[in-house]
């Protein structure tokens, strides 16, 4: 497929709930977080709202009683580290990024992340090959502020609507909404269909091999 033949030229990705089932372990070292720091326990739907945002921005809304915010980071990672939650990749997240590599597409991801656990990540998994540029939460601000996916456009030469945004949170999609790009909602991560259909996303699918049809 030539590049003028594509409706996108750069496809950009979250990662937690989007390409890799990472929703159970978080919600699980935010819940032992509480119990370590004897703060109210968040429920797991309270977790799953704010997943997608920088950790400096999930605090205070997570655990309000609690001022020193970085303490709480501090023992969240702590606890992410040491962790043997599972979570692999989505099935079919490794064959639609191969595929859409092939195809000549520029790849990115725009996340909550901190660079240090994306870049552990991308190791792990073996797909920072296919990723050209990456945005995160470290680096940036906090979703849904644009700043991410501004900069990605800025570094690949893209319009914004020959981009789009593919993520499994309100916040993704609200992120791409503000930067007047397209967006996909995936909808076995975070947020449900009916969450993300509020903002209007081109499509929601309900796998990754679903969204190749909409590139």
């Amino acid at each position: 497929m030539k590049s003028q033949d594509k409706a996108f030229d750069l496809v950009i990705f979250d990662w937690d709930g989007t390409l890799m089932d990472t929703v159970g372990k978080i919600v699980t070292c935010m819940q032992s977080v509480a119990q370590e720091l004897a703060l109210t326990v968040p429920t797991e739907q309270q977790v799953r709202d704010v997943i997608g945002l920088s950790l400096p921005t999930i605090m205070p809304i997570l655990f309000s009683e609690h001022q020193n915010h970085q303490q709480i980071i501090d023992c969240y990672r702590r606890h992410h580290l040491a962790s043997d939650y599972p979570t692999p990749l989505f099935d079919g997240v490794e064959v639609l990024i191969k595929q859409l590599h092939e195809a000549g597409y520029q790849l990115a991801i725009a996340t909550g992340k901190a660079r240090e656990g994306l870049d552990r990540v991308l190791e792990l998994t073996g797909l920072g090959q296919y990723f050209h540029a990456s945005r995160c939460a470290s680096d940036s601000q906090s979703k849904p502020h644009p700043e991410m996916l501004h900069a990605l456009l800025s570094h690949f030469e893209v319009s914004a609507d020959k981009a789009i945004m593919i993520g499994d949170s309100i916040h993704d999609l609200t992120m791409a909404n503000n930067a007047n790009m397209a967006s996909i909602g995936v909808s076995y991560g975070a947020h449900d269909e009916a969450r993300l259909l509020g903002l209007q996303p081109l499509a929601i699918v309900n796998s990754p091999s679903a969204i190749r049809q909409y590139l």
